[in-house]
């Protein structure tokens, strides 16, 4: 997808709450059976109707560990569940990203993502991915405070 139609979706919705704090909590990440409330997770500015996706059928890989990788994910619709080995770490619910690690360090995947659902994905290259950190500060803002709480998940001892 050109840059362009992601920028316009991602411009339209500048001036909205989802790109900035505002104390709301929505569920959106199961690990182990239980949920946690993550804050302004939602990446929903990324799904408009007119960005391209990706199907994918309940069951299939969307990628696996240690493959290169060149795009990032947001979930428009449907569960994702991200394992390392056989071990769950995440269910994820729509609004939400994953594979953005790889983008971020150049290492390969890190674990494998998985549709429990039928899910429609939004792909995000790294190309659009670089041009949307460097240009919209809210952007890499939200993308850090992803990581910053899947990691405190994980400090938590809790996967």
């Amino acid at each position: 997808m050109p840059i362009p139609g992601l920028l316009y979706s991602v411009f339209a919705h500048l001036f909205q709450p989802l790109l900035q704090t505002t104390g709301t909590y929505r569920i959106c990440v199961r690990i182990r059976g239980k949920e946690f409330r993550v804050a302004d997770a939602s990446f929903s500015l990324l799904t408009g109707n007119s960005i391209e996706t990706r199907l994918v059928r309940a069951g299939g890989i969307i990628f696996r560990e240690g493959e290169q990788a060149n795009e990032l994910f947001v979930i428009k619709s449907g569960y994702v569940r991200i394992q390392v080995g056989n071990k769950t770490m995440a269910d994820l619910a729509p609004d939400t990203i994953f594979g953005e690690m790889a983008l971020i360090d150049n290492e390969p995947r890190s674990a494998t993502a998985t549709a429990l659902t039928d899910v429609e994905l939004v792909p995000v290259s790294e190309k659009q991915f670089l041009f949307l950190v460097s240009q919209t500060p809210h952007f890499a803002l939200k993308v850090m405070r992803t990581l910053a709480q899947r990691l405190r998940t994980m400090n938590k001892g809790v996967y």
